[in-house]
């Protein structure tokens, strides 16, 4: 987990050597020695050279990934294009690598996903809670945690004290926990924050556009759990979480591959635990099997994305872990009493919020290469409907057509620019814009009713009101905000060139 700089100074020759210290957990990792299987929902559980993986390339495609452990990309993926094109985000020059600039588009995409995740989270009963992003390297506890958590990360000097960036949330949340007074009856108490950011100081190589970055926006929600069983029984309830929450993204659990991480030991005495897992998931599984425990937990399961470079990225992810309850002095009172330190859980229901838009991103340009439409979910597209003015003569009709609609909850511009409608037409669906309205005679004529070019359908007529309940009934209860560029294009600067 840690790769951080111990500075040595020497005062005859006032040099300082920097020496760099990886952590336990990153060199054990490197060496681990793994035994592969899939594991199918029936229970079969298959040697993975002995699998036979026809019609499932997917699943053949994270396990070849996760064996080789090859992590560098040697091309640009697609959607660092579409990242671009689509004026989400792109690289920032003057920073380190893998912080990135999010342009208007890209903030709009990025806060309604972290609401949408932050809801669900707390639906599922999470309290919510902030943190600090930096901590002492000398605390007791997060000294040792340094050696249990696979992550490098940045490091910060102030006032003699050096510092590192939190790579995760659990620093904070477990250091909260610990001052909590809990009571079994309290348990399984959930823990939630949005952390925006964690840092991790990913190797270069490794770095590219949403997928793998060193600054990134992570859902992180901790469970405090009595015993195992608890914590089995409340890890099934996130595994439904995340599963809804992948759907309701956009990405779909049809998009993705589940690998799961364990100990021969904790396997052997929870087979029929790990099979549910694969059998509410619905699909084979790739199962990671070590003879001992390097980490601090003994289970870890991921939603694994897989891209059009055929490189795996975890999305959801949920671990058991038995050893930072102690670590952090972290205790509850049992039915009996007796001070107990808990199993804790480490879910992210989605994954980063990056790389979700990534995922997202690179899932359309799959659907591009076969020949079909790309879009965004109705609810993460930034203008949900766009009107064009044949001429300046219908601007006032389109600024009245504006105001009602939005007055539903939906996002609306209008082009006003001094180019031809066919242009106009053109720019908004390379803008993958859902809803197209071209408005001239014939729309101020038939006064309620409009044609709707609809991205991916093709020409509509409908009325206003029909409209409007169409995109309300498509983005459902998905969360709004309204749209966070000037609602006429003619004042838009041009972002990307």
């Amino acid at each position: 987990m840690a790769e951080h700089s111990i500075h040595i100074s020497n005062s005859s020759s006032k040099s300082t050597t920097t020496v760099a210290v990886v952590s336990q957990a990153l060199q054990k990792e490197e060496r681990l020695v793994s035994k592969w299987y899939i594991l199918e929902p029936n229970g079969n559980r298959i040697p993975l050279q002995e699998y036979n993986f026809d019609g499932n390339e997917s699943l053949k495609a994270l396990a070849d990934y996760e064996v080789k452990k090859r992590r560098e990309v040697d091309e640009e993926p697609p959607h660092v294009r579409l990242m671009k094109r689509l004026a989400i985000a792109d690289y920032e020059p003057a920073s380190d690598a893998g912080n990135l600039r999010f342009y208007p588009k890209g903030r709009l995409i990025k806060s309604l996903i972290e609401q949408y995740v932050t809801r669900k989270v707390i639906e599922y009963g999470a309290v919510e809670v902030e943190t600090p992003i930096m901590y002492d390297t000398k605390h007791p506890s997060l000294a040792s945690y340094f050696n249990r958590f696979p992550a490098r990360q940045y490091m910060i000097e102030s006032e003699g004290k050096e510092f590192f960036l939190r790579f995760a949330a659990c620093f904070g949340q477990f250091l909260m926990a610990k001052d909590f007074t809990i009571s079994y009856k309290h348990l399984p108490l959930r823990i939630y924050e949005l952390t925006r950011y964690s840092f991790r100081k990913e190797k270069s190589g490794e770095l590219v556009g949403l997928r793998r970055l060193r600054a990134f926006t992570m859902p992180d929600c901790h469970a405090l759990c009595k015993d195992i069983e608890q914590a089995k029984q409340e890890m099934i309830r996130r595994l439904e979480l995340s599963k809804e929450v992948i759907n309701e993204l956009g990405i779909g659990l049809d998009n993705v591959e589940m690998a799961i991480r364990v100990t021969s030991d904790f396997y052997n005495e929870n087979k029929e635990f790990i099979v549910e897992l694969v059998k509410r998931f619905g699909k084979p599984a790739l199962i990671e099997e070590w003879s001992e425990r390097f980490f601090y937990f003994v289970l870890k399961w991921e939603f694994n994305f897989i891209d059009n470079l055929v490189k795996a990225s975890a999305l959801s992810t949920d671990q058991i872990d038995v050893e930072n309850g102690s670590r952090y002095g972290i205790v509850f009172v049992d039915e009996q009493g007796n001070r107990r330190n808990p199993i804790i859980l480490h879910n992210s229901p989605s994954g980063a919020v990056e790389r979700v838009i990534y995922a997202l991103l690179e899932k359309n340009a799959r659907l591009q290469r076969e020949g079909k439409v790309p879009m965004l979910p109705l609810w993460l597209s930034a203008t949900q409907v766009r009107l064009i003015p044949v001429n300046d003569s219908y601007m006032q009709y389109c600024i009245d057509l504006m105001q009602r609609i939005e007055g539903n909850q939906i996002r609306v511009d209008i082009d006003d620019r001094e180019e031809s409608v066919s242009k106009r037409i053109r720019d908004a669906e390379l803008e993958w814009i859902p809803y197209i309205i071209v408005v001239g005679e014939k729309e101020i004529l038939a006064k309620d009713t409009v044609t709707v070019r609809v991205r991916g359908v093709g020409m509509k007529n409908m009325s206003i009101d029909e409209l409007i309940r169409e995109i309300r009934d498509k983005v459902k209860d998905k969360p709004f905000m309204p749209l966070n560029m000037p609602k006429y294009i003619s004042m838009r600067p041009n972002i990307m060139v």
